[in-house]
């Protein structure tokens, strides 16, 4: 198959690349480098099967393919805050663009969606299956990303019920794993590279809000499982159900990497939720889906991938 994917240099977006490749599909590339980095997908640049194209996702464009994966968004709160009103064009815009192209092609089309639509779940719902509804602040700093994703959710539905567009739709929760931008404030990140230069490493609050961390290739498989079974339209959600602490994850990344760091605390970020762990029941019962990648075996690998970029830059 030809294959699009948006965001296709980014983080999630070029693990995604690699695996089509390697099945044999020709794939095009398309990032504007915000987040993305060509370095990510330079491995490919001589495949004959590879396109890398130069794009923003905001601007329509055309090709002719077989399959779309819609994955452009800067999807870390330092990045996506940095321009929160492209952050909400990306998303909604980008998915308007998407959905066409799907549907003048009659490609299925897959949206890259985020738990972050949960917001800071109810206590009483957890782990949170797609059937919640969620509980977001429509107007607070991460609202451009989450109801940005929130409306990209509902255009997918709509070009699905009134135009005959085959979606699929995935609920990602935080996922790690090499090739994550050091300077993207996520948690994993963050910590790695903080343990790595011998700093402090900067834990917010007490440290006791959870989060379920699933790593980037078991991600890829469940991305893989949606996109080409022909019942499930989604949200699925996507994820790693071991739930761990912060503070244990900033424990575990001072272990791994024999560091001397010192964990420190921080006031709490607004809107910053308490729990996040997905239901991943539909995921386990209609695509046979479920990670298999434990926690400290994918730290492995991701600080390796810290500790030679950190190296090259000094």
């Amino acid at each position: 198959m030809r294959i699009l994917i948006t965001g296709g240099a980014g983080f999630l977006g070029s693990h995604l690349c690699d695996r089509l490749i390697e099945q044999g599909h020709e794939v095009i590339c398309l990032d504007n480098f915000f987040t993305g980095r060509k370095r990510n997908v330079s491995h490919l640049l001589g495949n004959p099967n590879f396109e890398l194209v130069r794009h923003d996702v905001i601007d329509p464009f055309k090709a002719e393919v077989d399959q779309i994966y819609n994955l452009a968004c800067p999807a870390s709160p330092v990045h996506y805050q940095y321009n929160a009103i492209k952050t909400i064009k990306t998303s909604v815009q980008g998915a308007i663009n998407c959905l066409g192209l799907a549907k003048r092609t009659k490609a299925r089309v897959f949206q890259a969606s985020t738990s972050e639509v949960y917001g800071d779940p109810d206590p009483s719902i957890h782990p949170q299956p797609e059937s919640y509804w969620g509980n977001v602040n429509p107007i607070g700093i991460r609202s451009c990303y989450d109801e940005g994703k929130r409306c990209a959710e509902t255009l997918f539905m709509d070009y699905h019920r009134q135009n005959g567009v085959d979606i699929r739709i995935v609920r990602i929760f935080n996922t790690y794993g090499p090739r994550m931008c050091p300077d993207d404030g996520r948690v994993v990140s963050n910590f790695i590279v903080q343990a790595l230069q011998g700093k402090d490493i900067t834990v917010y609050g007490e440290g006791q809000q959870t989060r379920s961390f699933c790593y980037c290739d078991d991600l890829i498989n469940g991305f893989l499982k949606l996109m080409n079974q022909d019942e499930l339209t989604g949200p699925v959600n996507i994820g790693n159900p071991g739930e761990f602490t912060i503070y244990e994850l900033a424990e575990k990344v001072i272990a791994l990497t024999g560091s001397k760091s010192k964990i420190i605390h921080e006031p709490l970020p607004s809107d910053d939720p308490k729990q996040r762990q997905p239901d991943i029941t539909v995921a386990r019962e209609k695509l046979g889906w479920e990670p298999t990648v434990c926690l400290d075996e994918g730290l492995k690998p991701t600080i390796e991938y810290f500790d030679k970029l950190l190296s090259e830059e000094r």
